[in-house]
């Protein structure tokens, strides 16, 4: 079936199909839900970051106005932790002992007939502790320390002669700070009994993992559990897990019988939803006088908290980037009393990237070499650890439509050689990369006699589109207007999706809606295959295309008729067919399954007598496959952008090193860039499908943050002839 080829709605930059239900209020975040006789709930934190609670007193909470029931670890029921998923080991479960692990730790629950009475109830509750000096630095000798924690450090061909051939070799340490994730909507979990079962209505960006784990969590069957999130308030990653305070509000649901709501404060989502760890990175380079690399040496550690695990190898990205015969790479993490880190947007590659593009800076200009040339020089054409050619790749072509579209030809190399005024004038690049991830997606389509289609998968759209490419997609693939199909989401009784994270949602959901919609058409021939009266009698999948609503034989639209009348003939009111996606595999490919390429291009304006740096403008050239639509995959780059500024130049969770008290947890005093901060941005997409997958597309959700501190970081050298060693880039750094 050649459905992919027959029409131009893919690729068409149409407006958000969910765009009317959003600017007219209808849209239903998880706040919005409200249930007859719902109660509501506020939590208590832990005030110290390491110790034990010596005693608990409730007794003010209970007696307040409309207080329902006040849970801690006194009374809960002995609760089983979440499962192993996919992205790793769940959250400890909540009030199981009497151990604070960290500042903010969970140690109770309120249950009130309103939330300003559960939050009146929960300051008067008393928490007597037994403080331990808690471990909050990675420098900490009592840190425990785990090496190579999720089997992915490499090494190939021998590091040390490759740096004794080098002409020139430069190293240094590259620091990140802790982020927090902060999405707009604050989290809320919403949670109901009906008997034996339970129904959520969640913040999370996964919902079929929320269901399996309350269904760990409290002994009950996962067809016993429904998670809904057909609309999410952004995540960048916050929602990915289950975290514990949606036990705690399906266990407060349980204790008074009655709907419970939960929505966390601006500063509890700092210490309850994950964060982007902090990383300390040394980095070595080698490369000969023609400018070759020669040698690569990356070690890189992380913060994680006492008793979670997190995926973060940074130094990952410098195995995999350029074509260097010797490199080592190594990843560590190390225990701290501090919230569990999570996923943040582009992790690992947001911190790695900065230090590997950092360095290659540097030696491209201890060589006397452009920037440019030298990452051109040293290009990876086939996997450098696979040896295998990529499923597509078009860097090359990043960096070249992408510094013609910026004017990198304007640039002087002598660092402080440009000016505007009094302004030092900066140009740099970063070479980007995300890898590949997907995992095994399902989805199901269904035509209705009145030729409408239906498709729906346990998906959800945090904002990167989800709801429309999957409706233009299905429109293709069916042959049908986009106004004549509807997709749904957000429903973990719908068939199987993964989380709408790593940059693989598109890519598993779309080959999931590819393989149902092809499906769809093969039933549709099954039911004429017999029947005299058709001209498809007989046909095959591959016979046929389809527009117009009609299924057709190829070359020949005269043979073939509607969905509609194919139902009404053989009086059916709809056809439905499920499609399934699995993850391709390199080796069975013979190819490297690749993930999204991409050049950054950055001009920086510095203020030398005062230290401010201004970003002037950004242009991002992005190889992401087949764009299934242009206009909200520039949006995901747009915002990415935002995003890497942001952590460039502003983002750092301060967190006391006494107390483990983080210090700036609130938009007030949280540093994000507002609209006076962020430049003209220009995305250009080049390259085209990748041939690993029927659909052809790469993700393009996490590819926009990736190389933006690097970038900023080397045109502020290429103005100052200062060298940014760690974020967030200060005045102080700058004088």
């Amino acid at each position: 079936m050649t459905t992919l080829e027959t029409g131009k709605t893919v690729g068409a930059g149409i407006d958000r199909v969910d765009a009317p239900l959003k600017v007219t209020g209808a849209a239903q975040y998880p706040n919005d839900f409200s249930f007859p006789g719902m109660a509501h709930a506020a939590l208590v934190g832990s005030t110290i970051a390491a110790g034990r609670i010596r005693a608990i007193d409730v007794t003010d909470a209970l007696a307040a106005p409309g207080v329902l029931s006040v849970i801690t670890h006194l009374n809960a029921p002995k609760l089983e932790r979440g499962p192993m998923t996919l992205l790793g080991g769940s959250p400890p479960a909540p009030l199981q002992d009497d151990r604070i692990l960290h500042y903010g730790q969970h140690v109770a629950i309120v249950v009130a007939e309103s939330a300003e009475q559960a939050r009146h109830a929960a300051r008067l509750v008393r928490v007597e502790y037994e403080p331990a000096e808690a471990i909050l630095d990675m420098d900490d000798p009592r840190a425990e320390i785990l090496d190579n924690p999720w089997g992915m450090d490499t090494e190939r061909g021998d590091v040390a002669a490759g740096f004794a051939q080098a002409d020139v070799v430069v190293e240094g340490t590259y620091t990140t700070p802790d982020n927090t994730n902060n999405p707009l909507g604050l989290m809320a979990t919403v949670a109901y009994w009906h008997g034996p079962s339970l129904t959520v209505h969640d913040s999370t960006q996964w919902p079929h993992n929320v269901r399996t784990s309350l269904a760990t969590v409290f002994k009950i069957p996962e067809s016993g559990v429904r998670v809904l999130a057909p609309f999410v308030g952004g995540g960048f990653g916050a929602g990915l897990r289950m975290w514990p305070h949606v036990i705690l509000t399906v266990l407060a649901a349980r204790e008074v019988n009655r709907p419970v709501k939960l929505v966390l404060t601006r500063p509890e989502m700092f210490t309850s939803v994950g964060h982007r760890p902090n990383s300390v990175q040394q980095i070595k380079i080698g490369a000969t006088g023609d400018g070759s690399l020669v040698a690569i040496e990356h070690h890189g550690i992380s913060s994680v908290a006492m008793e979670d695990d997190d995926y973060e190898p940074v130094s990952y990205g410098s195995a995999v980037s350029y074509a260097c015969p010797n490199v080592l790479t190594r990843d560590r993490q190390a225990r701290l009393n501090i919230p569990c880190p999570g996923s943040m947007r582009a992790p690992a590659e947001g911190q790695g990237n900065f230090a590997l593009e950092s360095v290659i800076d540097e030696v491209a200009h201890a060589l006397g070499m452009d920037p440019l040339e030298f990452r051109l020089r040293n290009y990876a054409e086939t996997h450098p650890l696979l040896d295998l050619p990529w499923s597509s790749k078009a860097l090359r072509e990043c960096y070249l439509e992408g510094a013609d579209r910026f004017g990198w030809s304007r640039r002087t190399p002598l660092p402080g050689s440009m000016r505007d005024g009094r302004w030092l004038v900066g140009y740099g690049l970063a070479g980007v990369s995300y890898p590949f991830y997907q995992v095994p997606c399902q989805a199901r389509a269904s035509v209705r006699r009145d030729g409408s289609a239906y498709l729906r998968s346990a998906a959800t759209d945090i904002g990167t589109g989800t709801y429309t490419v999957m409706t233009q997609l299905a429109a293709e693939l069916l042959g049908l207007d986009v106004t004549r199909v509807r997709f749904d989401l957000g429903d973990s009784d719908m068939p199987y999706s993964p989380q709408a994270g790593g940059s693989g949602l598109t890519g598993a959901l779309g080959n999931a809606v590819h393989a149902a919609c092809r499906r769809l058409v093969r039933e549709f021939l099954d039911v004429v295959r017999e029947d005299a009266e058709s001209p498809l009698r007989g046909a095959a999948v591959d016979d046929v295309t389809v527009t117009d609503g009609r299924i057709h034989r190829v070359g020949d639209p005269t043979q073939g008729e509607s969905y509609v009348d194919i139902l009404a003939r053989h009086r059916l009111e709809e056809l439905s067919a499920d499609g399934r996606s699995t993850p391709p595999r390199s080796k069975e490919l013979g190819m490297a399954v690749a993930g999204a390429f991409g050049a950054k291009f950055v001009e920086v304006r510095v203020d030398p007598e005062l230290g401010l740096l201004r970003v002037a403008r950004v242009v991002s050239a992005i190889d992401g496959g087949r764009i299934l639509n242009e206009k909200t995959a520039t949006s995901q780059i747009v915002g990415g952008t935002v995003g890497g500024i942001s952590q460039a130049m502003f983002e750092e969770t301060a967190t006391d090193k006494v107390t483990g008290r983080i210090a700036n947890a609130t938009f007030g005093d949280y540093l994000m860039p507002v609209n006076a901060d962020i430049p003209d941005m220009d995305v250009l997409f080049v390259g085209g499908p990748d041939r690993a997958t029927a659909v052809g597309t790469k993700g393009v959700g996490e590819i926009g943050l990736v190389g933006l501190a690097a970038a900023i970081g080397n045109a502020v050298f290429h103005a100052t002839g200062r060298r940014i060693h760690s974020l967030p880039i200060t005045i102080e750094q700058l004088f």
